[in-house]
């Protein structure tokens, strides 16, 4: 039952490398298959969110946020009647690119990658689903739909200016039309990493004790809900009413952007999947007023969880793994595993070097960074 807006698989623009299609998949349902089953997929249960994979069992990582924007994407998708398998794979590929250690290790490898080309995790993301995941005997990557890796490119908005090289390489072969938006179903992927972030960093926030439920009942959003909470079940014990508001929280989030987009999808009426690509601005969005509201939420958690004392000091950490891995390994890239070898043999000059020491740091897992940087560097 999709709306005539909506990504359908009968007109994918098909793959890189054709396949006969499956017997009871559509292309968009092997998209998500595929993903699920690649090595960084499962990477992802030990790598950062906010807090280092191995400070408490309780944190979010990247995968179980991962899995918290599917669950939304899928949400979202079917209730504005479009792909819900697209609109799932995007979310489960939109954070394969991470490198250990989040937004930190990001930063890092942004440093010492800038005399190389830089670094850009959306950009790592479509590397790894279109080269370095290396398991059919067809093709390198997945082989994804043109949709899906569209999805990938572009779910933030229209990609413009200088192309990061992970990028620039996987839209010369494939041209991704970065300069338009991303299908609706890519933007219900985008707007579902919002909502699944903003609600499980407040809980984990909670939890790690860096501010408390009455910081939270003197801002937007989140304010009304506790006050809803007690109005209903007063005297409810600490956790119960921390679950009952922030799940409050969640579904006003959530409604908010079915709402938003129910009525601009009425009043632009779409026909075609295309003609949301052909927009001016995305279609999928939050209300002005609940936009405002969690840019507040999201000042008050930068300063108060990101930016942390606790945070800082392990991000601090960190960070100086980061620094000690890459060039070691630049310099010396035979201390690099066996099945490494042939691309670093491969590597033309410096540059193509740095490209795959970099494959190889940004797949580590925080744990298995921590474990080579204590061996490397007792």
């Amino acid at each position: 039952m999709l709306k005539p807006y909506a990504c359908d698989p009968r007109d994918s623009r098909g793959r890189r490398f054709p396949e006969a299609m499956s017997t009871f998949r559509s292309p968009f349902q092997r998209d998500r298959d595929r993903i699920i089953h690649s090595s960084a997929f499962r990477r992802l249960k030990h790598k950062t969110q906010v807090f280092v994979e191995h400070e408490g069992d309780y944190y979010r990582t990247r995968l179980t946020h991962t899995i918290e924007v599917a669950q939304v994407a899928r949400t979202l998708a079917g209730a504005l009647g479009l792909n819900v398998e697209l609109a799932e794979a995007v979310a489960l590929a939109h954070d394969l690119g991470h490198p250990p250690f989040g937004h930190t290790g990001e930063d890092a490898l942004s440093v010492l990658m800038d005399p190389f080309g830089g670094f850009d995790h959306n950009a790592q993301a479509l590397r790894i689903v279109t080269r370095l995941e290396r398991h059919y005997a067809d093709f390198d990557g997945l082989n994804l739909t043109w949709e899906t890796l569209e999805g990938i490119a572009k779910h933030n908005g229209p990609v413009t200016g200088p192309l990061p090289y992970a990028l620039a390489e996987v839209n010369a072969g494939f041209d991704l039309d970065l300069t338009t938006h991303a299908s609706a179903e890519a933007q219900v992927a985008a707007v579902a990493d919002d909502v699944a972030y903003n609600h499980h960093d407040l809980h984990d926030g909670l939890r790690a004790g860096l501010f408390t439920e009455a910081d939270l009942m003197e801002l937007p959003v989140t304010g009304p809900a506790f006050a809803e909470v007690d109005r209903r079940y007063p005297g409810l014990d600490p956790m119960r009413r921390r679950h009952e508001a922030l799940r409050r929280v969640f579904g006003a989030m959530v409604e908010d952007v079915i709402a938003v987009a129910e009525t601009r999808l009425k009043t632009s009426a779409p026909r075609h999947a295309d003609e949301i690509r052909a927009m001016d601005g995305p279609i999928i969005r939050f209300s002005k007023p609940m936009f405002q509201g969690l840019k507040t939420i999201k000042g008050f958690l930068f300063e108060r969880m990101y930016r942390a004392p606790p945070v800082m000091a392990e991000r601090a950490r960190v960070t100086a793994v980061v620094n000690d891995l890459f060039p070691l390994f630049l310099d010396a890239p035979d201390r690099m595993p066996a099945d490494w070898q042939p691309d670093i043999a491969a590597a033309r000059d410096r540059t193509e070097l740095a490209r795959v020491v970099l494959d190889y740091v940004a797949g580590m897992t925080d744990r298995f960074a921590l474990q080579e940087h204590a061996r490397l560097f007792p």
